[in-house]
């Protein structure tokens, strides 16, 4: 009998509101800076507008799996209350949508990070959700 693969399900990721610029890099090294909208341990979700979608994502037409694009992403997270820390993860675009006549919505996967950058990520994400969840 052979054991079924088991793959990881990123929705279960807890995710967290941020405001915040991310510059997204292709692999030819032009790079779009777009704004994040929701961050994860495993992902960040970003705003930008049709034509930097239409730079990151050819003909607009969202990725398929196993056809993802490859990208580089680079923004900061306080971790520490006095200086940002800067995150430089590779991943893959694996989620595109339009929600206007001028704004689209991309799912970035991670894949790889820099340095310690999962550690602050993950430092950051946690910190948000556990200030979401005291008391007022």
């Amino acid at each position: 009998m052979k054991a079924a693969t088991v793959k990881p399900n990123l929705r279960n990721q807890q995710r967290v509101d941020v405001e915040s610029d991310i510059v997204i890099e292709k692999p030819d090294g032009c790079q779009l800076t777009c704004k994040i909208s929701n961050l994860s341990r495993t992902g960040v979700m970003v705003f930008c507008n049709q034509e930097a979608a239409g730079q990151l994502i050819p003909r607009l037409r969202a990725p398929t799996p196993g056809n993802w694009i490859d990208v580089k992403a680079r923004f900061s997270v306080p971790v520490v209350a006095t200086q940002p820390v800067s995150i430089l993860a590779k991943g893959h675009i694996v989620h595109l949508r339009r929600m206007a006549r001028d704004e689209f919505q991309l799912g970035i996967q991670f894949a790889d990070f820099e340095g310690n950058g999962f550690d602050y990520v993950d430092r950051y994400v946690r910190k948000l959700l556990a200030d979401t969840l005291k008391p007022a």
